[in-house]
């Protein structure tokens, strides 16, 4: 549990270079560090699994399965975690596809590339709904996040290849929106 909110001050504490809060009763330091989201691009059959959002931000949008990671939990068991809470699925993570940056809103996010175990899903608690689309049909305009299309366009790159080295943000772009 932290210390009294009002014993806290910004300074810059012995052996750092930066401000932070610091409790001035008892020396607690407070670091406020960025968010780690996790999520995967899943096909079935050459096809995407898409979700649209229950949940704001961006209610109403498409988006993959994702979300923050919890504490004491792997990456990758968060990955999947994430694919059965938004869309009642099952996965086989088959590689760390992309490690985006968002600094506006202090996240980093691992997606994977991940298959269906089988053609069974659905709607989960934070989903509207679920479903399973072509390339030429995904929802290009009502895709919730940047980093949502950076995900599919570095899917459709490594499309094919069994070994392949994660991609990043494309040159330029944060994610704002």
């Amino acid at each position: 549990m932290l210390p009294d909110r009002h014993a806290f001050t910004r300074q810059i504490p012995d052996g750092d270079n930066r401000e932070r809060l610091v409790c001035g009763d008892c020396g607690f330091i407070n670091y406020v560090n960025p968010k780690i989201v996790v999520g995967a691009v899943v096909t079935w059959e050459g096809r995407f699994l898409l979700c649209r959002r229950a949940i704001e931000p961006r209610r109403g949008y498409w988006t993959i399965p994702a979300g923050y990671l919890e504490e004491h939990e792997t990456t990758e068991a968060g990955a999947r975690r994430e694919a059965l809470e938004e869309a009642c699925a099952e996965i086989e993570l088959e590689g760390l596809l992309g490690v985006y940056n968002v600094p506006r809103i202090s996240q980093v996010q691992l997606i994977y590339r991940a298959t269906l175990r089988a053609p069974e899903f659905g709607a989960g608690e934070e989903s509207l709904e679920a479903a399973l689309f072509d390339w030429a049909d995904i929802p290009w305009k009502e895709l919730a996040f940047p980093s949502v299309i950076w995900a599919l366009n570095h899917h459709r790159e490594v499309d094919g290849h069994a070994i392949f080295a994660p991609r990043t943000n494309p040159h330029g772009q944060t994610g704002n929106y």
